[in-house]
């Protein structure tokens, strides 16, 4: 079960790792329309954390980010959840805020590059975060429904 959480995590971790700098090496503030207007690959370095909030605060945002991981890390050595979606969206949370925070330690930023053009540029390890955090809230609020039902029709 464990496994599943490590394999995602390292996962996530790994092709971020390779996307990222590919895009700060080759691409460093340029933005490259995919489609005209509504979607760019536009390379920024972000100083500061979502929506740019916090900016040049890094030791700060590494000594949270270390707490939040710490005690995420150990919600799960504790937790007995064998659902896969729950063990799949442990590893994208653990893999994503993983990889932000290596940049934020070695490079000082983090490297942002998928853009909207109607929300603040993003990557990879954003977009996984917000997928496992939505898949456990939505298999919270939703699986527990069709739990009660089960109940009550034995």
């Amino acid at each position: 079960m464990k496994r599943t959480i490590l394999f995602v995590s390292v996962a996530v971790f790994t092709v971020d790792f390779f996307v990222k700098n590919y895009f700060r090496l080759n691409h460093a503030f340029k933005s490259i329309p995919v489609i005209k207007d509504i979607f760019h690959l536009t390379v920024v370095f972000n100083r500061g954390a979502a929506f740019g909030i916090l900016q040049g605060k890094t030791l700060f945002l590494i000594i949270f980010s270390l707490i939040l991981i710490i005690l995420f890390g150990f919600f799960i050595w504790k937790e007995n959840e064998k659902r896969t979606i729950f063990l799949v969206s442990y590893g994208l949370i653990f893999g994503g805020a993983l990889s932000n925070l290596y940049e934020r330690i070695f490079l000082g930023f983090v490297v942002d590059y998928i853009d909207l053009r109607v929300w603040p540029v993003f990557n990879i390890s954003d977009s996984c975060i917000t997928i496992g955090i939505g898949l456990i809230f939505f298999k919270t609020l939703f699986g527990s429904r069709k739990n009660e039902k089960n109940h009550n029709c034995s």
